[in-house]
C-alpha cells in the first residue's frame, strides 16, 4: 500500500473535471519510453519461534528497517515513527501486519528487474542473519490467527482497520494476513490503455492460477489454493472485483473516474494526518462538502490518494497494475513482471491475446474469476477448455513479446528466459499451492511449520 513522503501543502485544488482525466492522461508514454515497476512482500517471524515480531520489540520491524541504512536506504518517517525507507532500488514499506514490501524503481527491463530485486532480498536476508529474522514468500500467513499479528503504527491502517468489518468479512484477513507480487505497467494513449486494461483483467486469473500460493489457514488445508485470492472477493464490494464496465464500448479515463468517484473514501491526509473519511462521498469533497473538511476541496494528492484505496484486479492510475498473484520465491517474483510484459509490451502480442479473451462474455469472465481460487489451472474457460489448457498458448505469446522486445542482457539472452518458473508450472499441472499441499499430506505429515524450513528466503 501506498506510503506518504510529503505533505499537501503545495498540491493544486481541484478546479474541474479535467484535472481528475489529467491524472490518468499524464501517463501516456511512448513505447520506447515504457517501464517496469515491481511490487512484492513477504512475511517476516523470528527464527527461534516462528511469531510474527511486532513494530517496537528489539530486532522486531523498526529495527529491520532502519538496519537498511547499512545499505544506503534513508528512513521515511510518519508522526516520529520510521514507516519506510527510500533508496536508489524504490521504497521499502511496511503492510498492516508488518509485512514487508519491497516497491522497485520504474525500470526499462526485466533483467534490471530482477537485480534489483536480488539486491533488496540479498539485503534483508544479511538484516535477518544478524536479527534472527526469516522471510517468507507465501501468499497468505499459514498459521497465523489474527489475534497473534501486529500491527503497524500508519495511521491510514487504523482508519481501514476500522472500516473492513462493515463491508465484508475478509477484509481484515486481506490487510493482515497476505502478501502478493504485483507489476506496474505504462500505456501509450486512452485507447492503448483500454487494450491492455481488458487483456489485463480477462487474463488475471490465469496470474492467480500460476502464481496460487495460499492453501493454508491457521496450520491447516483451506480448501483454496489461492485462498487470498479468494480473501478479495469478501473484502469491499465497493473497490474490488473484475470491472465489467472495463470492456464496454467507449471506455476510458472519463468511465474509470466516474467509477472512482463513487467509491467511498477511506481518508483525508492534512499536515502529516490521517483524516477519517471512511464512508464519505469524493464527489461531495469536490464539491466542498466534505463533513470532516468543511468548505475545503481537495487537491490532486487527495484524489491521487484516492485512487490508491481502490483494489479491483487491474488498477488505473498513472499506469495499470497486474494485481492477481499470491507472493512467492525470487524466481517468481521474477516471472510474475515478465508475464505481463511479455502480454503487454508487443503490439502483435497484445493482439493475440485479446484475439483469445475477446469473445469471453461478462459471465464467463465473472465465473472464471469465481472458481479460480480453488481450481488453479484447472478453472474452466469458456469454449470447454481449462486455463491449464490455455496456458501454454498465453505463454507462448508472452515468450514471442519478450523476444521481439529484444533487450538483452550482458550474455545476450533476452527477456524470455524468465517465464520459465510459470513453462515448469504448466508442464507439471500443479500450482505452487498443490505441491505445497502434496508436501502437507506427505513428507511434512501434516505438520505445515515445514513450510518455514523450505519456502523461506
Amino acid at each position: 500500500m501506498s506510503t506518504k513522503t510529503v505533505s499537501k501543502s503545495n498540491a493544486p485544488i481541484i478546479e474541474n473535471r479535467r484535472q481528475l482525466l489529467e491524472v490518468f492522461a499524464d501517463g501516456e508514454k511512448p513505447a520506447d519510453q515504457w517501464l517496469i515497476g515491481t511490487e512484492h512482500e513477504k512475511f517476516v517471524y523470528c527464527r527461534n519461534d516462528l511469531h510474527a515480531p511486532s513494530y517496537e520489540e528489539p530486532g522486531g520491524i523498526r529495527d529491520l528497517l532502519l538496519a537498511l541504512t547499512e545499505f544506503g536506504w534513508e528512513p521515511i518517517e510518519e508522526n516520529g515513527k520510521v514507516i519506510a525507507m527510500k533508496g536508489a532500488d524504490g521504497t521499502v514499506s511496511l503492510e498492516p501486519a508488518g509485512q514487508l514490501e519491497l516497491s522497485g524503481a520504474a525500470l526499462d527491463n526485466l533483467h534490471e528487474t530482477c537485480a534489483e530485486t536480488g539486491r533488496h532480498l540479498e539485503q534483508v536476508k544479511a538484516i535477518g542473519a544478524k536479527t534472527g529474522k526469516g522471510f517468507l514468500g507465501l501468499g497468505m500467513w499459514p498459521d497465523k490467527r489474527r489475534d497473534e499479528l501486529p500491527i503497524m503504527p500508519k495511521g491510514r491502517y487504523k482508519i481501514m482497520l476500522d472500516y473492513m468489518p462493515k463491508k465484508g468479512d475478509l477484509g481484515l484477513d486481506m490487510m493482515l494476513r497476505t502478501c502478493t507480487i504485483q507489476t506496474n505497467l505504462d500505456y501509450a494513449s486512452e485507447a492503448d490503455m483500454a487494450r491492455k486494461f481488458r487483456v489485463g483483467l480477462a487474463l488475471q486469473p490465469l496470474a492467480t492460477a500460476l502464481f496460487a500460493n495460499s492453501p493454508f489457514t491457521e496450520g491447516k488445508p483451506n480448501g483454496f489454493l489461492s485462498f487470498r485470492s479468494h480473501i478479495w472477493s469478501d473484502t469491499d464490494p465497493d473497490r474490488t472485483g473484475m470491472l465489467p464496465f472495463v470492456f464496454e464500448d467507449g471506455f476510458g479515463y472519463e468511465r474509470y473516474a466516474d467509477f472512482a468517484l463513487d467509491v467511498p473514501m477511506y481518508f483525508a491526509y492534512r499536515d502529516g494526518d490521517y483524516l477519517d473519511a471512511s464512508g464519505l462521498s469524493f464527489r461531495d469533497f469536490l464539491n466542498g462538502d466534505l463533513p470532516i473538511l468543511p468548505g475545503e476541496k481537495p487537491t490532486l494528492d487527495d484524489w491521487n490518494d484516492h485512487l490508491s484505496t481502490i483494489f479491483p484486479e487491474v488498477r488505473l492510475k498513472s499506469f495499470l497494475e497486474m494485481r492477481g498473484a499470491d507472493g512467492g520465491p525470487w524466481n517468481r517474483i521474477c516471472a510474475l513482471p515478465a508475464l505481463w510484459v511479455g502480454l503487454l509490451y508487443d503490439q502483435a502480442a497484445l493482439d493475440a491475446a485479446w484475439d483469445i479473451v475477446k469473445p469471453w462474455s461478462l459471465e464467463e469472465r465473472e465465473a472464471l474469476r469465481d472458481s479460480v481460487p480453488k481450481l488453479g489451472l484447472k478453472a474452466p474457460v469458456p469454449g470447454g477448455r481449462t486455463l491449464g489448457d490455455i496456458a501454454p498458448e498465453i505463454l507462448d505469446i508472452a515468450t514471442a513479446g519478450l523476444s521481439a522486445r529484444a533487450r538483452l542482457n550482458g550474455s545476450g539472452d533476452n527477456e524470455s528466459g524468465f517465464l520459465d518458473p510459470l513453462r515448469e508450472i504448466v508442464a507439471s499441472g500443479k500450482t505452487p499451492a498443490e505441491s505445497l499441499l502434496e508436501r502437507y499430506h506427505g513428507a511434512w505429515n501434516g505438520d505445515v511449520t515445514r513450510v518455514y524450513e523450505e519456502e523461506s528466503f
